[in-house]
């Protein structure tokens, strides 16, 4: 089956998970800005970065014939620095009308600190000036439910300018996904081996929830990670005995929708997304 990890950090990965990747049927990755492994000194790195996202790794990328696509920010783990954030922030319109480009993201909230709530809601500025849609990141270190309700009601503060449907709450798990999904956001749920969302826990919350706004991820990033968890959570889902169309909602259906409404994003899915195949 064909599928698309919505949010991976590919600068991350070795080119050999570009070909395992494709190998298992992915035909597109969604890479938001992150922390780079350390903290970067100054603004000219990030413009560095934006740079590598934009271009560098759509070749790489494109070699094993997956599609990249990108997001634009500063990362809430080194968003505690309101004026770094804001001089990351005014570069962002100098990279935001590449058609790589899907929107902001992945912003949020780290330690659910004053600052990075500052630095957010100034994404959420650019993101509604700019009518771009917006992947949002939900704490991990600290209070997950307090982090995400902060999140969410910050984000209702621009309802008139930026649509709930244009918002994806990412890393949500059993206590966060049902006030996401309430306030009319889009959701991910980030696979983890061990942390964060489990393969089965995200089986067990879609059938709790339905296909309705909800997709999977890899995250794939500097820590301990699996660029393949999309096809475990396929080999999951197949296991319990749900349908390929079922199946196929979330891992393709459900990315291509909420990337299709940024007006630079096109794809024409090749034949073998359209009709199930075996992974």
């Amino acid at each position: 089956m064909d599928y698309i990890d919505p949010h991976i950090h590919m600068v991350s990965r070795t080119t050999d998970d570009y070909k395992r990747m494709a190998l298992a049927g992915c035909v597109m990755v969604s890479e938001p800005a992150f922390w780079a492994g350390f903290d970067r000194s100054g603004p000219e790195g990030f413009r560095d970065y934006f740079r590598q996202l934009t271009s560098f790794e759509r070749r790489r990328s494109l070699a094993h014939g997956i599609e990249h696509r990108a997001w634009l920010c500063i990362n809430a783990k080194e968003a505690e620095d309101v004026s770094l954030a804001r001089a990351v922030i005014a570069l962002i319109p100098e990279f935001i009308d590449n058609p790589e480009v899907l929107g902001i993201g992945e912003i949020g909230l780290n330690k659910n600190t004053p600052n990075e709530s500052i630095v957010f809601l100034e994404h959420l500025d650019v993101a509604a000036r700019l009518d771009e849609l917006v992947l949002v990141h939900t704490p991990h270190l600290v209070d997950k439910y307090k982090g995400t309700r902060m999140i969410l009601d910050m984000v209702r503060e621009y309802r008139d300018q930026i649509a709930p449907e244009r918002v994806c709450i990412d890393h949500v798990e059993e206590h966060t996904i049902r006030p996401a999904l309430d306030a009319g956001h889009w959701v991910g749920m980030t696979l983890y081996p061990t942390t964060k969302c489990t393969p089965a826990r995200a089986a067990d919350l879609v059938e709790a929830y339905g296909t309705e706004r909800i997709m999977v991820n890899s995250a794939g990033d500097w820590g301990h990670s699996d660029p393949l968890a999309v096809p475990e959570f396929i080999f999951e889902m197949r296991a319990r005995g749900h349908d390929e169309a079922t199946i196929r909602a979330v891992v393709f259906d459900n990315p291509l929708a909420f990337f299709s409404q940024c007006p630079r994003f096109s794809y024409s899915p090749r034949a073998s997304a359209e009709e199930p195949s075996a992974v």
